[in-house]
């Protein structure tokens, strides 16, 4: 590892985060692109086993990321049929074309695998053609604060998501001892946060994970042990994660987090529902 960069817990999604033969010095925190397609993917062929498909992207590596295994997933689930996707750069004004499109094709299901602002733009369009399909968005693209506060609440209902953390706008953990601890963090160290982010709680999330690996480390904190450390966590449970999840690693496993949970917006907050899943 000599003259390699370490990259710790990086708040990334890409796949490529979780090949430790490739990049043996870069792992993220986040579950990987495969991971929640699978879940996307199961949820689908359980609950709508016929549906008819669209799939919007950013069209680089982390929608690409995302696309190419829910094909994969999808494929391995008999009845549906994915009939149409789109895809949008990073630099575009609107994505109304590629909803329009979409909605033409004759889709009941749209699947929404963007950054957070053209997640908002999404459900927007969705909203304003008057298209009422049963919509799923990634994980990136479903912060209340920063999504679907920008979209309009009211047209974000019905909105399926899957997640890995306490949402802050949950009331099932009101009284959670680690959303208090998180909450009176926020209060002293941030106060100009948005306490409905879960982006905040992420960042705490992840810090906490490399708090943990840097005491395991002790006094020796070369790149070395710190990689050791870091491939080596057992069943790591933190406070803000979902109840059943947790960290695992090891030398030929990247990918920290395996499980998710599927949430509903009820036009208030994020609400839990069914098992936990993962690939």
């Amino acid at each position: 590892m000599r003259g390699t960069y370490l990259n710790m817990f990086l708040a990334a999604i890409g796949s490529r985060w979780a090949d430790p033969q490739h990049f043996p010095c870069s792992i993220s925190l986040w579950p990987d692109q495969r991971t929640e397609a699978a879940v996307q993917a199961r949820y689908l062929a359980k609950n709508r086993p016929h549906s008819k498909i669209a799939v919007l992207y950013q069209n680089d590596d982390y929608g690409k990321g995302y696309f190419a295994p829910l094909k994969d997933a999808l494929a391995k689930q008999p009845g549906s049929a994915l009939v149409a996707d789109a895809s949008y750069e990073i630099t575009d004004a609107t994505i109304d074309s590629q909803i329009i499109a979409l909605q033409s094709s004759g889709a009941d299901t749209l699947l929404t695998l963007a950054s957070p602002k053209f997640a908002a733009l999404s459900i927007r369009k969705v909203h304003e053609i008057g298209w009422k399909p049963h919509h799923l968005v990634a994980m990136p693209g479903s912060s209340v604060a920063s999504v679907l506060r920008a979209a309009g609440l009211e047209r974000s209902i019905g909105l399926i998501t899957a997640s890995f953390l306490k949402d802050p706008t949950d009331p099932q953990w009101r009284d959670d001892a680690g959303m208090k601890e998180w909450a009176a963090w926020m209060k002293k160290y941030y106060p100009e946060g948005d306490p409905t982010d879960w982006y905040n709680v992420f960042g705490y999330t992840l810090a906490q994970a490399m708090v943990h690996v840097l005491q395991q480390c002790g006094d020796d904190l070369t790149r070395e042990n710190v990689m050791k450390r870091t491939t080596d966590l057992k069943d790591l449970s933190l406070p803000m994660l979902l109840p059943g999840i947790r960290i695992n690693t090891s030398p030929t496993d990247f990918v920290p987090i395996k499980l998710m949970q599927l949430m509903r917006f009820d036009g208030k907050q994020w609400a839990s529902f069914g098992e936990l899943s993962g690939r």
